[in-house]
């Protein structure tokens, strides 16, 4: 049974055959996913050492001191917390060894091709489609609000493959190369001046049958494997005290007493003790993952995140009055991040606005956690037995 004592030994393992100091990033985050300290709690041979996930820690912070270079989970995090924890639930042991080993690394980024023009919320609705021919499936349709497409070799893509089946039940889960042919990526420019959603296009995509995940027509039960992880992602990151969004705004009052009102205190004091409470059940919430597989809950997370994100970047433009007008660059770029806490007011104030939007709508996450977490009556659904060829679009 691994314990923390037993990790420390493989971690001090690990340091001492490649030395952070003179092993360069890619070979040392190599030989630590083959030495079980990538994911902990996953099994041996696929980067754990099926591990309680709580352990994680301890290897982190042993590795952290010893000055070793991390995966850099902001630049790769659809692959850490979106296509890993899916692939490990319904892929094949070929597919396992095959992706996670490159995902960790940060060797291969990935994608999620999900979201239509027709199909955002209602991802059901969804209309790309994909026609078995022999070993292989061949890809027609567009998506959208896709995430770092523009730097992902691997997409984790939904497409329809029963158009006589209910919405729910006509939809395939592959795992597509995004460098094949007919692949074609373009930028979506934003309000903040960036790009770094896209739409993509398939036109022929070939995919090979061994790039399905779990069986054909039972992709939406795949793909909520995937959404659970995503909105966890999202909304559950652990965050020390006054990190995230109310960092910023709580300095700035701090350095700053010049712009201090009577309301804008009462405000502040209100959202810092809101950021608080989020902090603490994410944090709950990510312990709570070492029970098994994420809930509907992290919907919850994610709403949070969502408003006090947009609520407290509204505080501070308005506590830095003119100045919080003013935006540090439009210049059109194709980042590899989002970074809120590094940019200036301007940018975390537009840029909020998309987290009521992104990884699953507001309107949408409420919706789940009246249904699937409160037990509150699921709202009459017509189109829910009607074949999706049949729905009015």
């Amino acid at each position: 049974m691994t314990d923390a004592d037993d990790l420390r030994r493989r971690t001090a393992a690990l340091l001492a055959a490649h030395p952070p100091g003179t092993t360069g990033r890619p070979e040392f985050l190599r030989a630590r996913f083959d030495a079980g300290l990538a994911w902990v709690h996953f099994p041996e041979g696929l980067g754990g050492l099926g591990a309680p996930r709580a352990l994680q820690a301890v290897a982190d912070a042993e590795l952290a001191a010893a000055g070793a270079p991390d995966n850099e989970p902001r630049r790769i995090g659809i692959g850490l917390g979106m296509a890993a924890p899916t692939i490990l639930h319904h892929g094949t042991e070929e597919q396992k060894r095959r992706f996670l080993r490159p995902l960790w690394t940060g060797e291969e980024v990935w994608c999620q091709l999900f979201s239509e023009p027709g199909a955002g919320s209602d991802l059901a609705a969804l209309g790309t489609r994909a026609v078995r021919r022999g070993d292989a499936w061949i890809v027609d349709g567009q998506k959208v609000w896709t995430s770092s497409a523009h730097l992902a070799r691997w997409a984790l893509l939904l497409a329809r493959t029963d158009r006589d089946a209910p919405k729910h039940r006509g939809i395939t889960y592959f795992l597509c190369d995004m460098t094949d042919p007919g692949v074609e990526v373009r930028p979506l420019r934003q309000i903040t001046g960036e790009a770094e959603f896209n739409e993509v296009f398939l036109t022929g995509v070939r995919i090979p049958d061994t790039h399905r995940l779990g069986e054909a027509g039972d992709g939406w039960r795949v793909a909520r494997t995937t959404l659970d992880n995503e909105r966890v992602a999202i909304g559950g990151t652990r965050l020390p005290r006054e990190g995230g969004m109310i960092g910023p705004v709580a300095r700035t009052w701090r350095e700053r007493p010049g712009l201090r009102t009577h309301d804008l205190h009462q405000r502040l004091l209100g959202l810092w003790v809101e950021a608080e409470v989020a902090r603490l059940a994410a944090e709950r919430l990510s312990q709570g993952l070492a029970a098994g597989r994420p809930g509907p809950e992290g919907a919850a997370t994610k709403l949070g995140f969502a408003r006090l994100n947009q609520e407290i970047s509204g505080l501070e433009v308005e506590l830095l009055g003119a100045e919080g007008l003013l935006y540090d660059d439009w210049t059109m770029r194709r980042p590899e991040l989002v970074d809120f806490t590094g940019r200036d007011a301007g940018y975390r104030y537009l840029r909020s606005k998309g987290n009521s939007i992104e990884g699953g709508t507001s309107e949408i996450l409420l919706n789940i956690v009246a249904e699937r977490v409160l037990g509150l009556p699921a709202e009459p659904r017509t189109d829910k037995d009607a074949a999706w060829k049949d729905l009015a679009r």
